[in-house]
């Protein structure tokens, strides 16, 4: 078991940066918290298994297939493998990604 009381206290916000850290990693779950100072960006990629994205704090705008999405603190948004996506910060924020591998 492993409790974590507040997420913000797991990863700084680093001016002019992006930092992550990984929380969990075992069997087919992995946990990530991002943190990004406003502008940060994530050119577009594709994760090779589903994710989940859901922000801690502040906003991002995600563009999936060429739809732009203002995700806040009580957004969650779900890609599917393969999905292209781009990731902007819009102010100081921090995003938990949820990597589910699959058998």
């Amino acid at each position: 078991m492993r409790v974590i009381p507040t997420l913000v206290d797991e990863v700084a916000i680093t001016p002019d940066a992006t930092l992550s850290k990984v929380l969990v990693k075992e069997g087919p779950l992995r946990l990530v918290l991002f943190a990004f100072d406003a502008g940060q960006e994530l050119t577009e990629h594709a994760a090779s298994v589903p994710v989940i994205i859901q922000v801690v704090s502040g906003s991002f705008i995600v563009t999936v297939g060429g739809t732009a999405h203002r995700l806040t603190p009580e957004s969650w948004l779900y890609l599917e493998a393969g999905e292209p996506h781009t990731v902007v910060a819009e102010t100081p924020a921090r995003m938990l990604l949820t990597m589910i591998r699959c058998p």
